[in-house]
């Protein structure tokens, strides 16, 4: 079987024979095996059609080759095939469908399956658009499999069956025509739509067909082994594909999202070499598509990725090696179109180049980009320097990267990321708790117990109240602000240092931070300390949420705070609100999971005793081995729907602070004249579509309470439009 794999599997990479002549012998091993393997390789040819969607039509010539030589198995093959898109779409798995799809159709090509069948399939395909009261998600699948299958078989079927596709476009341009497209600037890379228009998917790839047909159906980018089988594959005997009825939508059904184009180069971007094919010819989908399977399949080793995409078939027709390999214009344009680019994707593209620099010795011509420092600092440019130098610090050192940067650019360069000890100065000897705070550096050196670092605290006086209760526990700002200054200056050397520190006096902390503005107090703190390094703010608020020190809420809350509006549209901000997300997300499948696992122990405990004829025990001693497992599936649970409670609160959190936030803005510019649109609203709008974007799955389950408790119609337009474009993606 391993032997079978690897044939198929490598079947069209590099060789010193013809891919045709490796085709032709592979199928006779193939049809050899047929007796002893036929279900092995049924089995291994319908998973690399729909895993390896970059070689398609290279298995399309295999799959018409065999069936030409043993009719039966093609039509096994393609019964096997059918079953399989079924159930892809049965378990939402569409992306893989849309292979499947494309497939089939292609063996239209090698003579495999008869046209009018695969005609008769798009037609059922189409008519989903008539369904009433389905998402336009739904349609729009539908539709894009029949699309993005065209520049394969188009020509084949547009020649058996002209009438019959020619009414499939015209269907295909009226329900393109009512489609709402609502959710499309939540989605664009840029605001802009100089120099490249920025379409929705459905529209670009109409745009791309409709010159296709004009073209009459001749596309020159494709890969067509099976033409030079033509003489074997016409004498094969075709099959019908059994009827085709898309399965209906169901409330598990979960559609692909739309998405829009993303267009950097255009074909004068590339003086030298292979022009780049229109945006709106058929070959730039063909290669995007591919490019696009190329990075799916390999994203995790980037070795083979960079390998598969420097071999892709047909490079030599187009400018790929420049377009891969020419980082330094690629930078260059993204940061002239940084005004109006998306945050999310600056984020990426900081993210990115920060890791390029590091792998370069952090060498760039700052020079080249001093325009950014005649801007006010707020801006996308000033800024993006700013982030970018702040994460090239991460990666290096602070000295390192004041050494790489012109000193015109101190203004943007990072702050030096040391502690700021406000008791360690002499000068602040009058600051309330000065004097404990001295007792505590002694008493941690000298490696204190919690108990007695709990009785230095007592003394502390509460400034909230005249007197402090009996325990003397309740929250006490300056108890808070003593202990966790001290105690992270005192292990400011490195983050193990500081982690040490907070595993060592977790139970103080704990303590002081037992209510909601205890937490809040701390984070307030822990930034005070380390407002000047990121980082060190990241890690330790990651850590305090391991160890259960702050809630997720109380980060959400800090994150809003007054006392953070200076960074609120830093980077380093928005890193730790989702990492905290991920978590309380990861937290909630954690329980999930177990009580799946519980319930399913139970259920296998219940069918062993019921297959166990000779059980002659009594119904006391199942429920004797039952209660233990009922007992634990109950308190399972409880804790889910805790934690799912925790959840939909930390997304209300958030959501009704960015409400806030915004509504001041608005009301604030419209009462004073001023343009709404500013940086920090830019920032501030498009985090919030950030939100809803990078956590959709979690959040579409809290949608009907977010509608009726603050996203509700009295909101203010500009905030409202960014729900209706976010439940425009499933809608």
């Amino acid at each position: 079987e391993e032997r079978l794999e690897s044939l198929i599997c490598r079947v069209g990479e590099k060789s010193n024979s013809s891919l045709e002549s490796n085709l032709e012998g592979l199928a006779g091993v193939l049809e050899a095996d047929l007796p002893n393997y036929k279900s092995k390789i049924l089995r291994i040819l319908c998973t690399v059609a729909r895993l390896l969607p970059e070689k398609l039509t290279v298995y399309t010539t295999l799959v018409g080759l065999l069936n030409a030589r043993n009719y039966n198995f093609g039509g096994e093959f393609v019964e096997a095939m059918i079953r399989q898109l079924k159930e892809c779409l049965k378990v939402n798995m569409y992306n893989e469908a849309v292979h499947l799809v494309r497939f089939l159709s292609d063996l239209v090509n090698c003579h495999v399956i008869a046209a009018p069948s695969m005609v008769a399939m798009f037609e059922n395909f189409v008519s989903v658009t008539q369904e009433e009261d389905v998402p336009q998600v739904r349609c729009d699948w539908y539709m894009f499999a029949f699309l993005s299958s065209l520049p394969w078989v188009g020509k084949e079927l547009y020649e058996k069956k002209d009438a019959e596709i020619d009414r499939l476009l015209s269907q295909t341009e009226s329900y393109l025509k009512r489609r709402q497209k609502i959710h499309v600037p939540m989605l664009q890379v840029w605001t802009a739509d100089k120099p490249h228009p920025q379409e929705e998917y459905l529209d670009c790839l109409w745009s791309q067909i409709q010159k296709l047909k004009k073209d009459r159906w001749q596309e020159r980018h494709i890969l067509r082994p099976y033409l030079a089988f033509d003489s074997i594959l016409c004498e094969a005997l075709q099959h019908n594909l059994p009827p085709f009825t898309p399965p209906p939508h169901t409330e598990d059904s979960v559609y692909p999202m739309p998405r829009v184009i993303f267009r950097m180069f255009d074909y004068t971007d590339d003086p030298e070499g292979p022009v780049m094919p229109g945006s709106h010819s058929v070959e730039r989908f063909v290669i995007e598509e591919n490019l696009h399977c190329i990075i799916k399949s390999h994203w995790k080793e980037r070795k083979t990725c960079a390998a598969q995409l420097l071999s892709y078939p047909g490079n030599n027709k187009i400018p790929l090696n420049y377009h891969i390999v020419e980082l330094a214009q690629a930078t260059e344009m993204l940061y002239m179109r940084l005004d109006t680019m998306n945050t999310t994707c600056v984020d990426r593209f900081i993210n990115w180049f920060s890791h390029h620099l590091s792998n370069f010795q952090f060498r760039w011509s700052w020079e080249d980009w001093s325009d950014c420092l005649t801007q006010d600092l707020e801006k996308p440019k000033p800024k993006f320097v700013r982030e970018v130098l702040e994460k090239c610090m991460r990666l290096s050192y602070h000295q390192r990267i004041i050494d790489i940067v012109p000193t015109s650019f101190s203004v943007l360069s990072p702050a030096n990321p040391v502690c700021i000890y406000k008791y360690g100065d002499e000068s602040n000897r009058s600051l309330p708790g000065y004097t404990v705070a001295l007792c505590l550096t002694i008493a941690i050196k000298n490696k204190a117990s919690n108990d007695e670092i709990f009785s230095i605290l007592k003394d502390v006086p509460n400034p909230n109240q005249d007197d402090d209760d009996d325990e003397g526990f309740t929250f006490n700002p300056l108890k808070i602000e003593v202990f966790v200054q001290t105690l992270l200056h005192l292990a400011a050397k490195s983050f193990s240092h500081s982690f040490s520190a907070l595993a060592k006096f977790h139970e103080v902390f704990k303590t002081l931070a037992e209510s909601d503005e205890g937490k809040l107090h701390v984070l307030r703190v822990v930034y005070e300390v380390w407002k000047n390094h990121p980082q060190m703010i990241a890690v330790l608020v990651d850590k305090m949420i391991r160890t259960q020190i702050v809630d997720c809420a109380a980060v959400a809350n800090w994150i809003f705070s007054s006392e953070l509006a200076h960074d609120f549209t830093r980077f380093y901000i928005w890193e730790i609100l989702h990492s905290t997300i991920r978590k309380m997300n990861k937290h909630v499948l954690k329980i999930q999971k177990e009580l799946e696992e519980t319930k399913a122990r139970l259920a296998r405990q219940h069918k062993r005793r019921d297959s166990d004829d000779d059980d002659d025990d009594d119904d006391r001693s199942s429920d004797r081995e039952d209660g233990p497992l009922e007992e634990q599936i109950e308190r399972l649970q409880e804790k889910v729907e805790s934690a799912q409670s925790e959840q939909k609160n930390l997304f209300l959190v958030i959501f009704q602070r960015f409400i806030m936030l915004l509504t001041e803005h608005l009301v604030r510019c419209e009462t004073g004249g001023i343009d709404v649109f500013t940086p920090w609203y830019k920032s501030c709008i498009e985090r919030l579509q950030q939100i809803f974007l990078q956590h959709h799955q979690i959040i579409q389950q809290y949608m009907v309470t977010l509608e009726n408790l603050l996203f509700t119609a009295e909101l203010d337009h500009h905030i409202l439009a960014v729900f209706q474009q976010f439940c425009a993606l499933q809608a």
